[in-house]
């Protein structure tokens, strides 16, 4: 297992993170998976053998129940990880059971710090932007339990690229805790990230953590142009998360995915992780499964190292289209790109 950097912090974190959106499966989160307690210390076992030291989770996960099984499962070993959870989304009735204003976050907090039976938090992220609470007040909270020893870092979800440097210039502005890290959604199937979300984490100093990294299992090599995975009834258009957009493109990615696979003796899935695990400002990759087999072959993925031409196949094949202003900048002021321009720009010039 490899350890890399949060960012600019001082914090060390596995490549891999174990996610657990599965722990539970109640309400609409029955979706992802119904791991239960037993089930859960089977995983957790698995990933910390495997050199695994951060578990993400959040407390909409089946509306706390996520967190109450990860708390379980790891009494007697909480410090053998870091723990990352979330708050944003509606967790009551009440109007102020949402959002990201100081009455919620506080609130938010210590309840997941109860369900989690632990005293301390040592990533807590913000879900989603909320454009009605002033960031001033979103980020003083933050800080006020930074400064307490309830979390130790703090991280943003699902921000574009203005949220992101609106939120890092209130806190530098007012000398408040700073964002270390944002968790993002990334894959070979969805490179969006790439216009401005990676570029910010590299000049920012922010460490990146990746959602969905198989785009929901898009990537694993079992949807093929020709077949999906046996008793399978979901259809490419069914999928909300990630939109497919561009489906022979997709069929295109998964071509080239097994291709390499097959060369290597692994599978389609290790090669799509490996891929992410090389991109520029990715601190760790966020791997679910609803079985152990599907848990150990992605943990696998941290082992894999691909060479610059099977890299340069991937970014071929699954290249976002350059959009204004970045294919002017890529014709006219390639002389003169730094780091971060070139987290996007680098695969177009140099092909």
């Amino acid at each position: 297992m490899q350890y890399r950097q949060l960012g600019r912090s001082g914090l060390r974190v596995s490549a891999l993170t174990l996610g657990t959106m599965t722990f539970g499966g109640r309400g609409n989160f029955a979706k992802t998976g119904s791991t239960d307690l037993a089930g859960a210390r089977r995983l957790i076992d698995l990933a910390l053998d495997a050199g695994v030291t951060l578990i993400d989770t959040a407390d909409v996960y089946s509306q706390g129940l996520s967190e109450e099984i990860l708390g379980q499962a790891l009494q007697g070993r909480r410090d053998r990880v870091q723990i990352a959870t979330k708050v944003r989304f509606r967790m009551g009735d009440r109007p102020n059971d949402a959002g990201l204003s100081r009455q919620h976050i506080i609130a938010a907090c210590e309840a997941s710090l109860r369900r989690l039976g632990t005293d301390r938090i040592d990533l807590y992220q913000v879900h989603q932007w909320d454009g009605q609470t002033p960031l001033e007040e979103t980020l003083r909270a933050l800080d006020d339990l930074q400064r307490a020893g309830k979390v130790g870092y703090i991280g943003a979800s699902n921000y574009s690229g203005w949220h992101l440097m609106k939120a890092l210039a209130v806190s530098d502005r007012d000398r408040l805790a700073r964002f270390a890290s944002q968790q993002i959604h990334y894959s070979l199937q969805a490179r969006e990230a790439e216009y401005e979300l990676l570029p910010v984490a590299v000049d920012q100093g922010l460490g990146v953590l990746v959602w969905s990294p198989l785009a929901g299992g898009l990537l694993s090599g079992k949807y093929r142009r020709d077949r999906k995975p046996s008793g399978e009834s979901r259809h490419l258009t069914d999928w909300g998360e990630p939109p497919v957009r561009d489906r022979e493109q997709l069929y295109d990615i998964v071509e080239v995915l097994v291709t390499i696979a097959e060369s290597r003796g692994v599978s389609a899935a290790q090669v799509a992780l490996a891929w992410l695990l090389g991109r520029p400002a990715v601190a760790s990759l966020v791997i679910g499964a609803r079985t152990e087999a599907q848990l150990a072959d992605n943990l696998a993925a941290a082992d894999l190292v691909l060479t610059a031409d099977e890299r340069a196949r991937l970014d071929q094949v699954s290249a976002p289209p350059l959009l204004y202003p970045y294919w002017h900048q890529a014709m006219a002021a390639s002389d003169r790109l730094g780091p971060a321009d070139l987290a996007l720009l680098g695969p177009h010039l140099r092909r």
